[in-house]
């Protein structure tokens, strides 16, 4: 139910009350999450390890302070809602992706945190009429905005032209998010998912305009799901990863091109020359993505290429076994 962001609720349905039972269970996640860093960095990097348990210590005030004016305004229940049941609201890493993170990853990780908690109390605080919330939330948003510099607090640096190449760093890290993410991912399954139909109908008919015409519509068809499914998946209100059309053209886009890559090839007139030059692109797709992966989004090279390659292999031998059925 959650494809499309259905079965999520809309950031401009919720509730005042909801609005602060949100940043509740929010603060209580983020909090958790710093102190996992400082668990990761304590024996490496201990003064580094002793400023996240600060700032774990400071989503923890800022969640009391939640807790004491939903208590004042709408009693001791405060409703169960977290940020996954909201369309649109940022993620974070799953806890097992926060393992052996290097110091850099993690400071760039906190770095995207703040900036995005200060977002969402902006954009909250906007829809709030009673004042004692707006001003709380308000408050909250100039925390998170203000907080010293990430770099200096760590130790790492103290010189204004430092913070300057922080905030730079923490605009990057928010462009890979809005734009160079969705045609990642476009990237991937455009060139991912139309192998098995491309290469079952090339092994199933040895003809190449038979193939072409379906690697062609497998590739169209793919950009359309996957553009829908991401402008659909998030407006881009909260999390401020961008309009809608244009994550959803990027990802659309990129899952054609993915597609068509290997679908070309198939204009060639003899067959075997064609499956070659086709298999010899997708394995430079593949090795591409990977390189894309571990560039831009953090992820080890080896575990990247081993994601997917052996996921690329088994849909290009699904669709060779099928075809030779």
């Amino acid at each position: 139910m959650t494809l499309f962001g259905f079965g999520k609720r809309a950031f401009s349905d919720l509730t005042e009350q909801e609005i602060l039972a949100l940043a509740i269970s929010s603060e209580e996640d983020d909090g958790r999450i710093y102190g996992m860093y400082s668990d990761a960095l304590r024996e490496r990097y201990p003064a580094s390890a002793k400023v996240f348990d600060d700032m774990a210590a400071e989503e923890s005030e800022h969640r009391h302070r939640l807790i004491e004016l939903h208590r004042q305004k709408f009693g001791e229940r405060i409703p169960l809602i977290r940020r996954e049941n909201v369309r649109g609201f940022y993620e974070r890493r799953p806890v097992w992706l926060m393992k052996n993170l290097s110091l850099d990853t993690i400071r760039r990780e906190a770095m995207v945190m703040e900036a995005q908690a200060a977002r969402f109390y902006r954009q909250s605080a906007a829809r709030t009429s009673d004042a004692s919330i707006r001003k709380l939330l308000g408050d909250l948003a100039e925390a998170e905005k203000s907080h010293v510099s990430l770099a200096h607090r760590l130790g790492l640096s103290n010189l204004p032209t430092d913070v300057r190449a922080e905030e730079d760093e923490t605009a990057r890290r928010m462009f890979l998010l809005q734009y160079v993410q969705p045609g990642l991912v476009g990237l991937m399954d455009g060139s991912v998912s139309t192998l098995a139909p491309l290469f079952a109908t090339a092994f199933a008919t040895h003809n190449t305009w038979d193939t072409f015409l379906v690697g062609l519509a497998a590739s169209i068809g793919a950009g359309i799901s996957m553009g829908l499914a991401e402008g659909l998946s998030d407006d881009g209100e909260l999390s401020g990863r961008g309009s809608p059309w244009i994550r959803g053209s990027a990802a659309g886009i990129m899952t054609t091109i993915g597609g068509l890559g290997h679908a070309l090839p198939y204009l060639i007139p003899n067959f075997w020359t064609a499956t070659v030059v086709a298999i010899l692109l997708v394995i430079a797709e593949l090795w591409a993505i990977s390189w894309i992966r571990w560039k831009y989004m953090d992820t080890p090279f080896f575990r990247a290429a081993l994601q997917i390659v052996v996921g690329g292999f088994l849909v290009f031998m699904t669709g060779v076994l099928i075809g030779n059925s």
